[in-house]
């Protein structure tokens, strides 16, 4: 199996052969035919998030199943699925009742690691996936069947950046028809938030970057207005836009120290800053308590947009059936793997909302 490997944070990715194990009971395996680089995965190979080495990242993947262990329900041989870093034990506290990103439980997947290099050392399935390979080993809670008819660069998207960004309005924040929102950031995740709060009902979606073509761009995803925070007075620009009252809603995407802190002085009475992208370890913000609480207004934190990912994977393609959910627009290029090194520095330079990895033959 082939698979791009990091063996020093910060040091360009390495195509070695590894091994991958057979599905156990519960488990599934799937070929990978397209695999999205998120920024998450960069920051983990730059050693920001720590972890172990040698890693295997990679987590926005779609493929088709090659083998199902004993018992699985989720999948079967020859489906197209979307695989998700969402594992879930199905029966702890959080599983039952709905938060399966904050599941407390283990399943048996995560006692081992399924990969090996060459020398049958154990490489780290990085965020429970280990996507930037041909092959990988996931348990059933993670993947999710997906029509034939979706392109795999499309549909590698709904594993992450898609669900994340998307969810974060509609199953975190729960945005209300009428509201204002505020979305900073418009890479991936952030073009989902402005796409959900578009779909949502939203009276005004505010696009903030500091890259006019990012602003400009995000327009076509559902954005009212954009700013550029660079060279504009943000907090003026938002309350000239929501008549003096300020953002309902503040959904911050890009991992930023900067962004959280500017982030709270947005914000209407009752409004909510809400944590979708995540820094580095040890980033702080600060904020006025006494602000906060007397303006009644809320810091909601989310992960991978609280999603269910059986229930959210399914009606987010129905919407791009439908034409409502924009996905191949996501999709700025795709590199074989032999390519992983340029397309994450086309990330980094900010030249793509989503590079993709694609296996060709697959499918």
């Amino acid at each position: 199996m082939k698979a791009a490997v990091c063996r020093e944070f910060g040091a360009p990715l390495v195509i070695e052969d590894l091994h991958l194990e057979s599905p156990r009971a519960g488990e599934v395996r799937v070929r990978i035919a397209a695999v999205a680089i998120c920024h998450s995965d960069i920051t983990f190979a730059e050693g920001s998030w720590g972890g172990p080495l040698p890693a295997l990242y990679g987590h926005e993947c779609a493929g088709i199943v090659e083998e199902v262990g004993a018992g699985v329900a989720t999948a079967s041989a020859g489906d197209h699925v979307v695989v998700t870093l969402i594992r879930s034990c199905g029966r702890c506290h959080s599983c039952v009742t709905g938060r399966l990103t904050e599941c407390e439980g283990t399943v048996p997947l995560d006692a081992r690691q399924p990969v090996t290099d060459a020398k049958g050392e154990p490489v780290w399935q990085a965020m429970k996936t280990g996507g930037f390979a041909e092959d990988v080993l996931v348990h059933e809670s993670q993947v999710v069947r997906i029509p034939k008819e979706v392109p795999f660069a499309s549909a590698s998207l709904l594993a992450c950046g898609v669900i994340t960004g998307f969810g974060a309005v509609t199953n975190a924040a729960h945005v209300p028809v009428g509201s204002h929102v505020v979305v900073i950031g418009t890479g991936g995740v952030g073009l989902n938030s402005i796409q959900g709060a578009h779909l949502s009902g939203a009276r005004s979606v505010v696009a903030v970057d500091v890259s006019d073509s990012k602003v400009e761009a995000a327009r076509r995803f559902g954005a009212t207005h954009g700013v550029n925070s660079r060279t504009e007075s943000l907090p003026d620009r938002v309350r000239d836009i929501t008549g003096g009252r300020g953002a309902d809603y503040v959904f911050v995407t890009v991992g930023v120290k900067a962004a959280f802190d500017q982030s709270y002085a947005l914000l209407a009475k009752g409004g909510s800053v809400v944590i979708v992208g995540l820094p580095p370890t040890g980033v702080t913000s600060e904020y006025d308590p006494t602000t906060i609480g007397v303006m009644g207004q809320r810091i909601v934190g989310t992960k991978m947009g609280d999603s269910r990912i059986q229930r959210d994977i399914p009606a987010l393609v129905d919407l791009y059936g439908q034409r409502r959910l924009k996905l191949d627009e996501l999709v700025t290029k795709t590199y074989p793997l032999e390519g992983i090194n340029d397309a994450i520095a086309s990330v980094l330079r900010g030249d793509a909302l989503r590079n993709v990895i694609v296996f060709p033959g697959v499918g």
